[in-house]
């Protein structure tokens, strides 16, 4: 369909393929190359349309017609600044869309027919403001993830001199492809370098009960303007509630905690103090940065712990000529076998630190190996596309499993140790039986490459994780779909489930640890601590701990049930590679990329 823009037309829908509308005869493609195909909505200054670009094989785009109301067009010092600020929007989109990629980019700003018209990147995604519509609050990890993603966008534009002055619901797009929220509509932005406001001319500075009281009295702002609207944003992302109901003018305060518990909600006491300080009426109470608020909301208290919680390392093994890739403890704690980019296979006393057995046969790197829950037999997934059983005790090959057509990235044993699962980079996963070699049955639904399997403690399920950033859970019998886990931003490396079954852990490129809550699919805690991708993640024995191994070279160990940080391990001088615990949780083993593996104890 061909939308005519002449706000005057009484039918604006056109056929496909028409030049020149049926209805009034206006030119329908701008400048020969841009074709409106339906309304996006409408503001003070004008109307925005889904467009296509036709000498880009028809791109998607979107065209900002600059059509203020008629109030405006009847006021010549309002409608020049009306003018001012639709090529203000022109000139920040080209300064700063073309430097971040949460921000539009400028394609064309141009007249036709004594109209202004932009064209920019179209965002495919949802409105923020959707959400509102459908009543779908946000969590504390929903309003954790936006704020994480959206104030470095913030600092960036503030950096720049530029105030956004209209932060909202609407006005932020939570981008389809990869989760990023983008920030749209620099309509009334302006620079930290004008001295007086919009109130001159009459026109409305920011959106009304968004905006805070400064932008409307004085028609000043600063970066805490941004911020204070920010926080309203999130504030009624969380309740869902109108914001007349939120703000109480009498006491001149918000109510949004007392609406949250009114639905049984909660926050924790460090969001909601970063909140409140977002949402201060005076300018020199708040934050005065993006980078303070980031700062507040990441800093974790933890007091110093207790004995019983640190941690030593007492011994590096060295013998490995590249990367450890995997560890793995047998189910007695006494032999701990690592997987290299060496291709070989080695076999460890873990309390002396004794090289047992060295094994080889693999034509590529060993990714990923398992020991059987009888402690008896070893596999190993590699670069060569194979999977090979061993005899622990002698280091014998028993068989050799063949079916990937690419990498195996992991494997690992079921519970009774009869069958084994695998993934893959040629985005399958795999079960087979142990003892005959026979491939049991295909698992497909990834759109990357496999990087981590793990069995549930019943046996009953496989969870799998992928370069296409989800977690995918599956039933072991049928081989059926249970759900898909959403929510890292970068490619998942590493599952686990907790010995209850009830939480599934996931490691991933995005800097994260997330805990799913597997009975409802929802994040309970992000654990942020890293400043590098976090490679491999492993439950205690307990459950009580988890630990996770990231390229920043450290391990750290979280409590699981609050999502607190208990210790950080150091000492590796390149990324880390794998985690595993000892069956009694005193102990635990980590490769890495400088070639080492080290064992850590528990004091």
């Amino acid at each position: 369909m061909s939308y005519c823009l002449n706000s005057g037309c009484n039918k604006p829908q056109n056929p496909v393929g028409t030049n020149f509308c049926t209805s009034c005869g206006t030119k329908l493609l701008l400048k020969d190359r841009y074709r409106a195909i339906a309304p996006l909505g409408e503001g003070g200054f004008g109307k925005t349309f889904l467009a296509e670009d036709v000498d880009r094989l028809k791109a998607p785009c979107v065209i900002k017609q600059f059509l203020p109301v008629p109030e405006i067009q009847g006021n010549s010092a309002a409608m020049q600044k009306a003018t001012q600020l639709f090529e203000q929007e022109a000139r920040q989109l080209l300064q700063l869309g073309e430097q971040h990629p949460q921000i539009p980019s400028l394609f064309a700003y141009f007249e036709q027919d004594k109209r202004l018209y932009l064209v920019q990147q179209y965002i495919e995604g949802q409105e923020l403001g959707q959400n509102l519509e459908r009543q779908q609050a946000f969590t504390e990890e929903q309003i954790r993830d936006l704020l994480n993603d959206l104030l470095p966008v913030l600092q960036f534009v503030h950096e720049h001199q530029v105030i956004h002055r209209d932060i909202k619901p609407t006005n932020i797009i939570k981008r389809k492809r990869d989760g990023k929220f983008v920030l749209i509509d620099f309509g009334i932005s302006k620079k930290l370098t004008v001295g007086t406001g919009l109130t001159k001319t009459g026109t409305k500075a920011g959106t009304e009960g968004y905006a805070p009281i400064e932008q409307f009295r004085s028609g000043k702002a600063y970066p805490a303007s941004d911020l204070y609207s920010l926080g309203v944003t999130c504030i009624h992302l969380l309740t869902a509630t109108k914001l007349d109901e939120l703000y109480d003018p009498l006491e001149g305060c918000w109510l949004w905690k007392e609406h949250l518990r009114e639905k049984g909600k909660n926050v924790s006491s460090q969001l909601s103090q970063v909140l409140d300080k977002l949402l201060k009426d005076y300018v020199k109470e708040r934050y005065q940065s993006a980078a303070e608020v980031l700062k507040d909301l990441n800093a974790v208290s933890t007091p110093p712990p207790p004995k019983s919680q640190n941690w030593r390392c007492v011994h590096t093994l060295i013998g490995h000529s590249s990367w450890v890739r995997s560890i793995a403890i047998s189910p007695n704690g006494q032999t701990l076998a690592s997987g290299s980019n060496d291709k070989t296979i080695k076999l460890w006393q873990v309390d002396s630190g004794k090289l047992i057995h060295t094994l080889t046969g693999h034509s590529s790197w060993v990714r990923s190996i398992a020991i059987s829950p009888d402690g008896q037999t070893l596999a190993s997934g590699s670069g060569d596309s194979t999977i090979k059983l061993w005899q622990v005790d002698s280091g014998k090959l028993i068989r050799t499993f063949t079916g990937h057509s690419r990498w195996v990235h992991s494997v690992v044993f079921s519970p009774d140790g009869q069958t084994l699962a695998s993934g893959s980079g040629d985005k399958t996963m795999k079960l087979w039986q142990v003892g005959s070699g026979k491939l049991i049955r295909d698992f497909t639904g990834h759109l990357d490459y496999i990087f981590s399997v793990a069995f549930s403690p019943d046996g009953q399920s496989l969870a799998s994780c992928s370069q296409d950033y989800t977690i995918k859970l599956w039933q072991v019998g049928s081989g059926k779909l249970i759900q898909t886990l959403t929510g890292h931003l970068s490619r998942v490396y590493s599952v686990a489930f907790s010995p209850d079954g009830q939480t599934l852990a996931s490691a991933s490129g995005d800097k994260t640890i997330k805990i799913w809550h597997l009975e409802t699919g929802k994040v309970i805690h992000s654990l942020t601590r890293y400043s590098n991708s976090v490679s491999s993640v492993a439950f205690s024995p307990d459950g009580q701990t988890l630990a996770g191994g990231s390229e920043d070279k450290t391990i750290k160990i979280w409590h699981s049930e609050t999502g607190k940080l208990i210790y950080s391990l150091t000492g590796y001088s390149n990324s880390v590679c794998s985690v595993a615990f000892s069956p009694d949780g005193q102990a635990l083993a980590s490769g890495s990329e400088d070639k080492t593996i080290k064992i850590w104890q528990r004091d």
